[in-house]
């Protein structure tokens, strides 16, 4: 087993990025190069750099790919709440998608403490 595949963080994002896919399947076909296609890779962007990084040789470049995967997982953010805005999302589905994202945000900062930590 990989040392990302350990990791609960890494686990709960796998997951949310098959939710974002459902959802996204149902935004209008128009938006499949845009808004659609940006928030998919900001969601697969945050398990990808988790892996990655869990795959670096130090402490110092895992806490980088977990700040690049705090980072995508503002960018998602941001991306579903202009989907909901649109009209694309329903109410539900966002409050549920945001729930998952701040709950992966805050296992992330978690993790980076800990990892930090080790640094001292």
């Amino acid at each position: 087993m990989r040392p990302h595949e350990k990791l609960d963080v890494w686990k709960k994002a796998i997951e949310m990025v098959t939710l974002v896919y459902e959802i996204t399947k149902q935004f209008p076909a128009d938006e499949r190069f845009g808004l659609t296609s940006q928030i998919r890779r900001a969601a697969v962007s945050i398990p990808a750099n988790i892996a990655e990084g869990a795959a670096r040789q130090t402490d110092k470049e895992f806490c980088q790919f977990l700040a690049i995967s705090q980072g995508s997982s503002s960018e998602l953010e941001t991306e579903l709440l202009i989907a909901k805005n649109l009209g694309y999302i329903q109410s539900d589905d966002y409050e549920h998608i945001y729930q998952e994202i701040n709950t992966i945000a805050r296992m992330l900062v978690g993790l980076s403490k800990t990892v930090r930590a080790r640094l001292t």
